[in-house]
């Protein structure tokens, strides 16, 4: 039984259509207003920050759906991390440090470009990365197994569940793309002379571990996907799509929290007029 919930579905040959593309920049345009509202307030009541976690293969569209979807948001209340292979300090720490002092303040949208999902994806499609680590028992990687993940998995849950304890929103996004599509934007990227800086022959050697890496996305999907902290599976082989579904999906979210704006003091509220009347003669 899947735990996660899959959002929709995308037909590219109706999608593509002009004004299908018109009203869904139409709807992340309406979308983006209501976010920034919406954070201005969560800043003001000071009590809730909200973590996006971005994964997805290569070509996914993650970059330009954080740059269209939080935009309209104001800079100091949007921080994105993006997580690459870990530093040597990073490796001197348990796997979890690096996201731990990366969380959102109270007030501010956190957005994680990659994940702490990584130590249960990229790591397991490479265990040899977890050699690295230098984990007392784990000298080679026969000593490694399903076990070893799924234990990883269930401290994600066990991290996420204590920070959502604390006032943190966590939503989570699997930027679903197919393998056609992949093909097609890493073409664009060697066709296209300003889009070059971004191949890397690396993606078609992780392009050979598609199913690899499908598998292990199925099992960390079904097994931390939880109420307080949900994955959601989004379609992203159209990119104007996957932005206005997860755009809508972060802020109805926030809008069941009913953040606040607190309330001026009493003792200031009765001298508003007085305040009025020093600012009018200056």
């Amino acid at each position: 039984m899947k735990n996660y919930q899959v959002i929709g579905t995308v037909n590219l040959n109706e999608i593509t259509r002009k004004e299908v593309v018109e009203d869904a920049k139409k709807k992340l345009k309406k979308l983006r207003k209501e976010l920034s509202k919406l954070q201005e307030t969560m800043y003001a009541e000071g009590k809730y920050a909200v973590l996006n976690c971005l994964q997805g293969m290569d070509t996914s569209g993650k970059d330009s759906l954080i740059k269209e979807v939080f935009k309209d948001v104001n800079a100091r209340g949007v921080v994105v991390h993006s997580f690459k292979l870990p530093t040597d300090l990073e490796l001197r720490h348990d796997y979890l440090w690096r996201h731990y002092i990366a969380l959102p303040q109270r007030g501010k949208i956190g957005v994680f470009n990659r994940t702490h999902y990584e130590n249960v994806l990229v790591t397991r499609v490479h265990p040899e990365y977890i050699l690295r680590e230098r984990i007392p028992g784990i000298e080679n990687l026969d000593d490694l197994s399903d076990e070893f993940y799924y234990k990883r998995m269930e401290e994600i849950n066990e991290f996420e569940k204590n920070i959502a304890a604390n006032g943190t929103i966590i939503l989570k996004f699997f930027l679903n793309i197919s393998k056609e599509e992949q093909r097609n934007r890493l073409l664009r990227r060697l066709r296209l002379e300003e889009k070059n800086w971004k191949f890397s022959p690396g993606d078609l050697e992780e392009r050979k571990l598609w199913n690899n890496y499908q598998f292990c996305y199925q099992e960390l999907l079904n097994k931390t996907s939880k109420e307080i902290a949900p994955w959601y599976v989004i379609p992203a082989d159209h990119k104007p799509t996957s932005r206005v579904l997860v755009a809508d999906i972060i802020v109805e979210t926030l809008k069941k929290h009913h953040f606040k704006r607190p309330e001026l003091p009493e003792k200031y509220r009765v001298e508003i007029e007085n305040y009025k009347a020093q600012l009018a003669k200056e």
